[in-house]
């Protein structure tokens, strides 16, 4: 289909990949708990925005050019390992009854994950390593096939977010009023993001 070798073996890969932790998921989960389902949809297509610049940027080679100058790499790595650690460290310093670090706007959320996703640089070289496994050779066609792979890729991450958006609605209906499970959620998001970001740093 489209030049795709199994394209049903592809879209298995990429359910497995959006259901592994990370700061996308973690993005999703958080604006869901601070500003409900519209925050939460908004993270998911700042999360679909990012991975489509990064994926398209991939198949323009910009991973191979990361990968031949080490140095490029190692900024990208530490830009966003700064910045997840700072966003870590603000929910960490909350207190108890404090408003919340981020707000509650929906393109706000929407911006952040954008960020968060496009500061991911080991997400450039997966779809340079990745996209090469689902293309067939013999029927590749060239442009047409990388679109498809990227409509593939945003459709499944929508309705994955729109899954992980509801379930997390439905756990944040029951404790959006405790100010102690607030405060708690601050604290294990902001934790995750700083470790987050020290795995991204002294990763190589």
């Amino acid at each position: 289909m489209f030049g795709i070798a199994d394209y049903g073996a592809f879209v298995v890969a990429i359910i497995i990949f959006l259901a592994i932790p990370g700061p996308g998921n973690l993005a999703l989960l958080t604006a869901t708990g601070k500003g409900g389902m519209r925050a939460g949809m908004a993270a998911t297509l700042g999360v679909i925005a990012g991975d489509q610049v990064l994926l398209w940027m991939a198949v323009a080679g910009v991973s191979a050019l990361l990968v031949t100058y080490p140095a490029a790499f190692v900024t990208v790595q530490w830009l966003g390992a700064i910045y997840l650690v700072w966003l870590g460290a603000k929910l960490l310093g909350t207190k108890m009854g404090d408003a919340p670090v981020l707000e509650l706007k929906p393109h706000h959320y929407m911006r952040q994950a954008l960020v968060i996703t496009l500061f991911n640089p080991k997400a450039i070289v997966f779809y340079m390593a990745f996209f090469p496994l689902f293309v067939n050779p013999a029927v590749h066609q060239g442009l047409v096939t990388f679109a498809a792979m990227a409509a593939t890729i945003a459709v499944l991450t929508f309705a994955y977010g729109l899954v992980l958006v509801l379930l997390a609605h439905f756990l944040a209906a029951r404790i959006r009023g405790s100010a102690v499970a607030t405060f708690a959620l601050n604290k294990t998001a902001g934790l995750l993001l700083i470790v987050f970001g020290l795995k991204l740093a002294l990763s190589k």
